[in-house]
Parts: structure tokens; C-alpha cells; sequence
């Protein structure tokens, strides 16, 4: 159940970072359109990567909070939390009779021969 919601989160970051990448480039064509030299054109260019880079590191953070948050919510549900045995120990078994005759064979008086 987490892993899902974990996915849909980061798939929906996913998204919100491409809708800023996008928003990015049509500032910045809007910019070169009203830039009048060349430096202005490569500075619209500039702030658009450096918006990009924003977006991108929006989107790492985010996973990384959605991450978080499914180990903490594991860890107060009790996921996890087992406790397992050594190899080689087994639990005491307590009221089990043993039998009499061999394991694996048969119970006394099972072959009899009556002729």
C-alpha cells in the first residue's frame, strides 16, 4: 500500500517538474522576444537552466520526503519489526508425546501374521 501511494506521489512530483521545465521555457522565449541585445538573450537562456535546475532538484527532494515518509510510516505500523530466531533454534515443544517405536517405521503389531 505504501509503495503505491510512495509512486503515485513521485509520479505526480514528475509532473509538477515538467509543468516548471515547461513553464521555464516559454518564459524564456518570451524574454528573448523582448531581449534586445545578445547578452539579454543569453541571459534569459541562463535563467532558464538555472529554473530547470530548480525544477530537478524540486523533484529529488520531493522523493526523497516521499521516501521518508513511507520508512516512518513502516516503522510505526510495526513493519519490519519482527523478531526471527537464530538459524538452528527451534521452539520448545511442550505436551508432545513420543513414540515408542522407530520414526519413519511402523507401530508395533502393524505386520502381523495371522495364519
Amino acid at each position: 500500500m505504501h509503495s503505491a501511494q510512495e509512486k503515485l506521489s513521485n509520479a505526480a512530483s514528475a509532473v509538477k517538474e515538467h509543468v516548471d521545465i515547461y513553464k521555464a521555457k516559454v518564459e524564456e522565449k518570451v524574454e528573448k522576444a523582448t531581449a534586445r541585445t545578445k547578452e539579454e538573450k543569453e541571459i534569459a537562456h541562463e535563467r532558464r537552466k538555472a529554473k530547470e535546475a530548480e525544477a530537478k532538484m524540486k523533484l529529488h527532494e520531493a522523493k526523497a520526503e516521499h521516501t521518508a515518509k513511507k520508512l516512518h510510516s513502516h516503522h510505526l505500523y510495526g513493519v519490519g519489526t519482527h523478531t526471527h530466531r537464530p538459524v538452528g533454534t527451534a521452539a520448545p515443544m511442550t505436551g508432545t508425546t513420543v513414540p515408542t517405536y522407530p520414526l519413519g517405521g511402523h507401530p508395533p503389531g502393524y505386520h502381523t501374521i495371522d495364519k
